[in-house]
């Protein structure tokens, strides 16, 4: 019999399962999708139901499909940050969850400041108030739906809710709680100080637990519907880009290397020892999944941008011939430059409200030089991150992950704006990995080399400096 292990991604689009078993080999993979709900402009939320029919769904296709030499014995999860759940006395979600990408909640996060000092959440929560984050949630439905917030008795974390569904327990762990705006990362514990002077019941929030600590074990109907061993073992979790870097073996045992998403938006992980933020909060300090810390830098629209620029004004072509067509404009993109702002931006403006644009364009501008302009912009975007998080944390090489990821050739676009070297995995292990190593780590022990350094496919040195040809 061959023990494997469960990791769960909850990501927006879908959830992603994989059976793991305990050499880190990937046995069996399954995918659900679920809908997003956009009532209004600049809102979005999904339902918890939704959620837990996908989670049903993988679990039950993994369990038929693992043959009968295969064990179960540990599942852990992933999934998407700064959600909130909210549930009633009973457990049972009052509305649909509002996301980390729901923007309505803009007259909270000035609520929020005008009652607590913006430096006061930078120094003791590592991040200022931001639309995406929980607490402004909270806030918002106090405020807007005050019928709504009468009935709520806990708020939950998109993942944790899962977690929940499973075992019948309500926990929370550092990675996303970190993520909250009322979580004080030095003692990693929810900040009484903040939600008492914010007149929240602490009581809301759920108790918190290592993200490798044991949350409770299949509850025996869950297990019998889903045809899985009864009191499986249930571990916190992380994250999700705690969770993937987990993956990647990306942790402050080695802090020089850090990580790149280069997904729809871009992500620099960059692994810290100490809960020390940036003074001006430009840039995300949370907790990783190895009880340490980390910096986020995001630019909101990566291959966003690429895929904005594609349905506009290419609709018809695949994105290797976008970036052979941009390889024929010179570095600097003949002096055209595209903010990558189309979503609003993270680091290190943290502003929801800047729009993209192009600039220096003429009648000699050609499609070429446009579409190397949105490749360098969002290069450039991603260099604005690092200069916030080199005076915390000195990077000498990311590994890369993410669809941009596939071309080479805009990955050396970010190599020389970055002046870093990047380092291409031979296999993209994602956040249901890491989140399966979490669950490995409760059964095998907590070990220093835990899901390793992957196995480097390539790696892309800087061949000048795109930093400079944008100064000159």
């Amino acid at each position: 019999m061959t023990d494997v292990v469960i990791g769960i991604d909850l990501g927006t689009s879908g959830v992603k399962a994989l059976a793991v078993d305990l050499n880190g080999k990937t046995v069996l993979e399954a995918n659900r999708s679920y809908p997003l709900l956009t009532p209004r402009p600049g809102w979005t939320e999904q339902r918890p139901q939704d959620w837990w029919d996908g989670v049903q769904g993988v679990l039950s296709e993994l369990s038929s499909g693992l043959s009968s030499e295969y064990k179960v014995v540990s599942i852990s999860f992933s999934g998407q940050m700064h959600g909130m759940v909210s549930l009633d006395r009973g457990g049972e979600p009052i509305r649909p969850a509002l996301l980390w990408n729901d923007q309505r909640t803009g007259d909270a996060v000035k609520w929020l400041e005008g009652r607590v000092p913006r430096q006061t959440f930078i120094e003791r929560g590592g991040n200022p108030p931001i639309t995406g984050f929980q607490l402004p949630k909270v806030v918002w439905m106090r405020d807007a739906e005050p019928e709504n917030y009468a009935r709520v008795h806990h708020v939950l974390f998109p993942k944790d809710y899962i977690a929940y569904k499973l075992t019948g327990q309500m926990h929370a762990e550092p990675s996303d709680a970190s993520g909250s705006n009322c979580f004080h990362l030095e003692s990693k514990t929810w900040d009484r100080e903040i939600l008492g002077t914010l007149e929240i019941p602490l009581e809301f929030f759920p108790e918190i637990v290592a993200s490798d600590a044991r949350v409770g074990a299949l509850l025996p109907d869950v297990a019998k519907a889903l045809r899985l061993p009864a009191r499986i073992p249930v571990v916190a979790g992380a994250g999700d880009n705690a969770a993937a870097a987990t993956g990647l073996g990306i942790s402050s045992a080695h802090p020089a290397l850090g990580s790149l998403s280069l997904g729809s938006s871009g992500v620099i992980f960059a692994p810290l020892k100490g809960p020390t933020p940036d003074p001006e909060g430009r840039v995300h300090l949370f907790c990783h999944a190895d009880g340490a810390y980390h910096l986020l830098g995001v630019t909101l629209s990566a291959a966003a941008s690429l895929q904005w620029l594609r349905n506009t004004l290419f609709p018809t072509a695949r994105y290797d011939e976008l970036t052979a067509l941009a390889a024929s404009s010179a570095p600097g993109s003949s002096g055209v430059r595209f903010k990558p702002y189309l979503a609003g931006e993270r680091t290190p403006h943290m502003n929801p409200d800047l729009r993209g644009s192009f600039e220096g364009l003429s009648l000699a501008t050609g499609p070429q030089d446009m579409v190397r302009a949105v490749l360098e912009g969002v290069a450039m975007s991603l260099r604005d991150a690092l200069d916030v998080i080199e005076p915390l944390q000195k990077l000498e090489a990311c590994v890369v992950t993410g669809g941009g990821s596939t071309s080479e050739f805009w990955l050396q676009i970010v190599s020389d704006a970055l002046e870093l070297p990047l380092l291409k995995p031979a296999a993209e292990q994602g956040a249901a990995y890491g989140a399966a190593l979490l669950a490995l780590r409760h059964v095998q022990g907590a070990r220093a080399d835990l899901g390793g350094t992957p196995e480097i496919l390539s790696e892309i040195r800087p061949q000048s400096s795109l930093k400079a040809i944008f100064q000159g």
